[in-house]
């Protein structure tokens, strides 16, 4: 059959603020006609619908593939009828996980959190669409054009020439031509299988090197299985806070919870949307957005931030390229006429490298190996200045072979230093160069 009506144009029919309806047959023509919680937008082609309960529906799926559900368009009360055929069910995986947030939100939503749990992904292709004749409600033009919004913030981010700068425009971007207020940058940490915070706008903490472990949460979840997850109202179950706590301590029971950066998220947030950035198939981080709002993001937003983080790759990747081409710089020696005060004890824990300055915890993996290697060569050689190249070529650092990030995570120490230390900074001093400031005495020690 031909689809008398394109999929894509009814997809905010599918977003599950009106619940749709299945109608199914028996093998003795016995019809049957029930409530779906959720029927997912696949591609133009196929839909998913949540399968929770073996119930008279799912038996007769099994025995006919045949349904038709309909669906209505929350904008203007349109009715659509489809007509879909059962392929396959999905119980692990992008598309699996995405159906398994959502349905959380919903459930919360509607007071069914311990009622609905998502068994699998009914897989169906859809074979026709047709309208049903109906009453229809005045339709408000759309409020944002995400269209001109992608246009905007490509142009604005394509001129930036350095990762700081574009980590900086990409998050003001997301402020002014999408009016997304509370969003923040997170970089996947192949060595330690968690991504960290970079940069963040509009929380009451910045969260810069706060960590949110692989499959923790939504953007734990959109990271792993490299897929965009929306939630449209609020659920415990992938609010921040208390779950990467909880998995926390769960994968490191000797973990020391003061160790642990706040996370910037919005306590309570009603609205989540979790983009994953990548780059040749390999996830190089995750852009976050949340909301007081419920239904704030839609498949609009979804689409556009995808588009818009693969170009965020390409402008990363680039970046990272031009500095590697910058030819090395001669080490200096450390100028200690400034240095005052006490001397400053730094520890750094060789288990996994994290940096304590006067009992304060700072940072720690990659990027506390790096420090460290910088604070020894500053003690022992009087250097202070630095170039990419060399940490880059220096095996005690720990750098992954595949998407080290290695300008990210000095990104992250230099936020860090500025945060939480007014006696040591790492200042640009060109294209894969810093230099490293101090201006108090230091005593390193290694535990």
């Amino acid at each position: 059959m031909t689809q008398s009506i394109s999929l894509n144009t009814i997809r905010s029919c599918l977003e599950g603020v009106v619940p749709s309806m299945i109608a199914t047959v028996a093998p003795d023509g016995t019809p049957n006609i029930t409530y779906v919680s959720q029927v997912h937008f696949v591609d133009a082609q196929h839909v998913a619908l949540s399968y929770q309960f073996f119930n008279k529906t799912r038996e007769n799926i099994l025995a006919n593939p045949y349904a038709t559900v309909q669906v209505i368009d929350p904008d203007n009360a349109a009715h659509y009828r489809m007509t879909l055929r059962y392929l396959r069910t999905e119980t692990e995986g992008p598309l699996f996980e995405n159906m398994k947030a959502k349905l959380a939100g919903i459930a919360s939503h509607s007071g069914m959190s311990k009622v609905f749990r998502l068994l699998g992904a009914d897989i169906y292709e859809v074979l026709a669409i047709e309208g049903i004749h109906c009453e229809r409600l005045p339709c408000a033009l759309p409020e944002r054009n995400r269209l001109s919004a992608l246009r905007a913030s490509i142009q604005q981010i394509s001129g930036c020439n350095d990762l700081d700068t574009l980590f900086n425009a990409f998050l003001a971007t997301l402020r002014q031509h999408f009016e997304i207020h509370h969003a923040m940058l997170l970089m996947y940490d192949g060595r330690g299988n968690r991504l960290y915070t970079v940069a963040s706008h509009g929380y009451a903490v910045s969260g810069i090197g706060a960590e949110i472990p692989m499959g923790t949460g939504i953007i734990g979840v959109a990271a792993r299985e490299c897929t965009p997850i929306r939630i449209m109202y609020l659920t415990g179950q992938y609010t921040y806070n208390l779950a990467v706590r909880k998995s926390l301590q769960q994968n490191n029971p000797e973990l020391e919870l003061e160790m642990e950066i706040p996370f910037a998220g919005l306590a309570e947030p009603h609205s989540q949307l979790a983009v994953p950035i990548t780059s040749n198939r390999q996830l190089i981080g995750v852009i976050y957005a949340d909301s007081n709002e419920d239904l704030r993001f839609t498949y609009e937003d979804e689409d556009a931030l995808m588009t818009l983080a693969g170009f965020f790759a390409l402008c990363c990747t680039h970046l990272q390229e031009t500095v590697e081409q910058e030819p090395e710089n001669i080490a200096s020696a450390a100028d200690n006429a400034r240095l005052s005060g006490p001397p400053c004890v730094i520890r750094h824990f060789a288990a996994n490298d994290s940096i304590f300055i006067d009992e304060e915890y700072l940072i720690k993996g990659v990027a506390g190996a790096i420090f460290w290697k910088l604070l020894q060569d500053y003690t022992q050689h009087q250097r202070t200045e630095f170039n990419n190249r060399e940490l880059r070529l220096n095996s005690t650092i720990g750098l992954p072979e595949i998407g080290d990030n290695l300008e990210a995570r000095l990104i992250l120490l230099q936020k860090r230093l500025t945060e939480r230390c007014d006696f040591l900074r790492i200042k640009k001093t060109g294209r894969g160069r810093f230099q490293l400031q101090v201006s108090r005495a230091l005593s390193l020690l290694e535990v």
